[in-house]
């Protein structure tokens, strides 16, 4: 076995091995050496190198977002760190565990003048959930800074800062370790709700007509099929999911904006909730959100064990615990209570879908079009990752079979990396997967393709409506040369030479009828990853999806 000469490298890297971090993504460089070293000759690891550290950070969140435990990403010293912070920022909101190692210069070279030197030293502090800023030396307080961050990684789902400081010479090995770590425990509380709680918020709940119970982001299999069975019974409970929440039930509400958005004053006064309950991450839909702002529940209460956002301004409870152990506490107080909340939402919900599928049938070929042809493709149980932006929200516009897993970077909802993201959730989980992308937010990640390690039945489907089409569709914007530089950012661009460079099959589509085609073929391709580019009418999408929502009443 080979180790790096230097004690502190070799602290960091046997603590991560006894606390399970194995998962390790590395940005070459010359600082980082010594953990480099240490990490690609340890069989114990499971190493990647890449080399833009904006990409490297997303692909670690998303291998990370599907191992659910920490994966750690590595970088030399000076800026190459700050190109972490958007993946960083991401696994904050989304409570996604990433662990940030940093090499740095000793102390006393910053500020002097040295070359590839920074202020590093708790850089990520607005978005950190701990920064353990190292001595040079080994020593047990080290330890215990290097063991605290990997468990607040771990019991708090969030991204963390080691920062390592290495003097040269850096590439020096020796064949026994000199250290001896000392590796600290992860304490985790077992929480429960209080039984006067429970009492209490069962009263107001079985007193209740009108209760709205809204879903957001959630890994599959997060909650428990039978509490879901049990909710959906109850006349006076109406469930409503997002997309990425990837919970199904047959009375369940998936497609939340085709159900609201052609909702009149009178209907949101009489749907509005006495009881809002909710669980899972954050919520791509603007329109309920707008709703449940204006026409406020009485009582707002969020379950997660560690974090409640008062997203509609009006939070009353924060149960911190799982929604499994609050509903396996919670539902046996519950009683049927006459209502006809879920009856009327149901009225509704048939009647729009009756809408939708009159006006798909007679729409031209648009990103809606697109959208309806992709996700009614898609084969079953893949991973299917979804850009920000346009597409998530056509996405939240259509069933999708629930075989299949989906998800999006919404803690920040940036267009940043959501290829790199897919990549690396291709890499960490075996079913294949499909990232749906925009444009811009494909051309900006393309680095994300820079790397060895895509597995071949990784697809992307690329819309492309020559530019940022989601400022068509935003209110407000005029046809001008302002708007098309500065905010739709036209462009003439394709993914053709790119997927020439990278060795990716290539796909294009241009209507309907090819489009359909083309997936047939694409979804075929076994022997290497492959982009579809499906180009629409940049004029047309935004009139067709207005047209759209005024169509749904």
């Amino acid at each position: 076995m080979i180790y790096p000469k230097i004690p502190l490298a070799q602290s960091i890297i046997e603590i991560c091995d006894a606390k399970g971090v194995h998962d390790i993504v590395i940005s070459p460089g010359s600082r980082n050496a010594p953990l480099t070293i240490g990490f690609a000759n340890n069989p114990n690891f499971n190493c990647y190198s890449i080399a833009d550290e904006r990409c490297a950070a997303f692909f670690a969140l998303g291998m990370a977002q599907q191992k659910k435990k920490p994966v750690a990403v590595v970088c030399t010293s000076g800026s190459a760190v700050l190109n972490y912070y958007p993946a960083f920022a991401e696994a904050f909101y989304s409570q996604i565990p990433l662990v940030v190692i940093s090499a740095d210069r000793p102390l006393e070279k910053i500020d002097i003048g040295d070359g590839q030197t920074i202020r590093q030293e708790n850089v990520f502090l607005n978005h950190s959930l701990y920064n353990a800023n190292l001595t040079e030396e080994a020593s047990e307080e080290n330890d215990v800074f290097i063991n605290e961050a990997i468990n607040v990684a771990i019991a708090h789902k969030g991204p963390v800062h080691i920062n390592a400081p290495f003097e040269e010479p850096l590439y020096e090995t020796v064949n026994k370790l000199t250290v001896d770590v000392n590796v600290t425990s992860l304490f985790k509380p077992h929480r429960t709700v209080r039984v006067e709680d429970i009492i209490a918020f069962s009263t107001l709940w079985n007193h209740s007509q009108k209760i709205l119970i809204l879903v957001g982001e959630l890994a599959p299999n997060t909650i428990e099929q039978k509490w879901i069975d049990l909710l959906a019974e109850l006349p006076s409970v109406v469930i409503m999911t997002e997309t990425t929440s990837n919970l199904h039930h047959p009375t369940v509400i998936n497609t939340i904006d085709t159900l609201i958005t052609p909702f009149s004053a009178k209907e949101f006064t009489e749907l509005q909730p006495r009881i809002l309950v909710t669980f899972g991450g954050m919520i791509v839909s603007k329109r309920i959100k707008a709703f449940l702002r204006k026409y406020k529940p009485r009582h707002h209460w969020h379950i997660d064990e560690l974090r409640a956002y008062d997203t509609f301004g009006m939070l009353t409870k924060h149960f911190h615990v799982t929604p499994n152990q609050f509903f396996s506490q919670f539902l046996p107080f519950v009683k049927t209570v006459e209502s006809d909340y879920k009856r009327t939402f149901a009225t509704l919900l048939r009647n729009r879908k009756d809408s939708h599928k009159k006006y798909m049938a007679q729409l031209s070929f648009c990103d809606l079009k697109a959208f309806e042809v992709i996700l009614s493709d898609l084969p079953p149980n893949i991973q299917l990752q979804v850009s920000n932006s346009a597409a998530i929200r056509y996405t939240q516009l259509f069933d999708i079979d629930a075989s299949i897993q989906v998800f999006c970077n919404r803690g920040t909802s940036g267009i940043d990396g959501s290829t790199s993201t897919a990549i690396g959730a291709a890499v960490a989980n075996s079913r294949p997967t499909v990232l749906i992308t925009g444009d811009v937010g494909f051309l900006y990640d393309s680095n994300a393709l820079w790397n060895n390690y895509i597995p071949k039945n990784f697809k992307i489907i690329l819309i492309n409506n020559g530019g940022g089409g989601i400022f068509r569709i935003l209110p407000g914007h005029q046809e001008n040369e302002t708007f098309h530089t500065y905010f739709e950012t036209s462009h003439c661009l394709t993914a053709e030479h790119l997927a020439k460079m990278y060795r990716l099959e290539y796909v294009t589509a241009h209507d309907h009828e090819t489009l359909a085609q083309s997936l047939k073929h694409f979804f075929t391709i076994s022997d290497q990853p492959a982009i579809l580019e499906v180009f629409t009418p940049t004029r047309e999408n935004d009139l067709r999806l207005k047209e759209y929502f005024k169509a749904l009443a």
